[in-house]
């Protein structure tokens, strides 16, 4: 009986010792992840359609999401990133200002440890990044170009691009393409708007006044709706709104749907930011869970012009 009580009172000094360690392990488990987004600028309603489907999924899982906004310099993106690091991120939700530049946080997040998921726009350096979601930025382009051809047998184009996003340099390359060599059809390139709506009112208001305020092309394509309003902002403030310039961006934003039912603007390719954002925080999760994910996912795009605008919520995105 003496042996008994001696191995019962050995078993009673253990559990508290059992019980707090077991408890410790629990809560570890338990502890909220932290993700890290950014994006090249919050001056876009985009990113925060964006940005809130990734949230909704993190947050539903009980685990936090920290962001950053660098206003398209890369370098403060690149010290923003290293920043989050030392914050604890697992996973980072990178969309570039600068598809080469942003090389430098890559590594860093590499050599942290970090998962990252490339949202948007993709990097140039895909071998950090364990996936890549964005719309099917090319065929966006084609969809421009094929509707356009169907309003006008030829024309001078004015492009407004950004050589640094590497979402619009695939838009434009589809609408060229589609093009190919008809000799109807004249592009000229302004890799100067950023996909900026001030950027691109001001870099058309300036090529209307070397041309004496007159505007000799008959299209505008914007790497983004930003851009191709910026540049109907431009028209309406020298008049030449009514001019019968075809403007085609790319986005299916709210804004750019309203001046579509105006009839201030020809059509737009879709994106669906909250789809993107959604499936990046899913393939996030599936990824840290041990699940394979693909390297690439593609959103499909659809273009929206006045024949089918019934069919969309103007004041929604897709």
């Amino acid at each position: 009986m003496k042996q008994f009580w001696k191995w019962t009172a050995l078993v009673l000094a253990l559990l508290p010792l059992t019980g707090c360690s077991l408890t410790a392990e629990l809560s570890a488990q338990n502890d909220p992840r932290i993700f890290g987004a950014t994006y090249m600028t919050r001056n876009n309603p985009y990113f925060d359609v964006l940005h809130n489907a990734i949230e909704s999924v993190v947050e539903s899982n009980g685990d936090i999401l920290i962001v950053r906004d660098p206003c398209q310099d890369q370098q403060k993106q690149n010290e923003q990133i290293l920043e989050m690091i030392d914050e604890g991120i697992s996973v980072l939700f990178l969309n570039p200002a600068d598809w080469i530049e942003v090389k430098p946080a890559l590594e860093a997040c590499r050599e942290a440890g970090v998962v990252v998921i490339n949202v948007d726009t993709v990097v140039q350096d895909t071998e950090y990044v364990v996936s890549v979601v964005e719309t099917d930025n090319y065929q966006a382009g084609v969809l421009c170009a094929r509707e356009m051809m169907t309003q006008i047998t030829e024309g001078d184009i004015l492009v407004l691009g950004n050589p640094v996003q590497m979402s619009i340099v695939n838009r434009i390359q589809g609408f060229v393409d589609t093009i190919g060599d008809n000799p109807n059809f004249r592009v000229q390139y302004v890799e100067t708007s950023a996909g900026e709506f001030e950027i691109s009112a001001d870099v058309v208001n300036e090529i209307i006044a070397q041309e004496g305020g007159q505007f000799d092309f008959e299209v505008i394509l914007g790497g983004n709706d930003p851009s191709a309003l910026g540049a109907l902002a431009a028209l309406q403030q020298n008049r030449l709104e009514d001019e019968g310039v075809l403007i085609y961006g790319i986005d299916g934003s709210p804004d750019f749907k309203a001046m579509l039912e105006l009839g201030y603007v020809s059509g737009t390719s879709t994106q669906s930011p909250g789809t993107i954002g959604r499936v990046a925080a899913e393939t996030a999760y599936a990824y840290l869970d041990g699940q394979t994910v693909e390297p690439y996912i593609s959103i499909e795009p659809h273009l929206i012009t006045e024949d089918n605008l019934e069919y969309y919520e103007i004041n929604e995105w897709e």
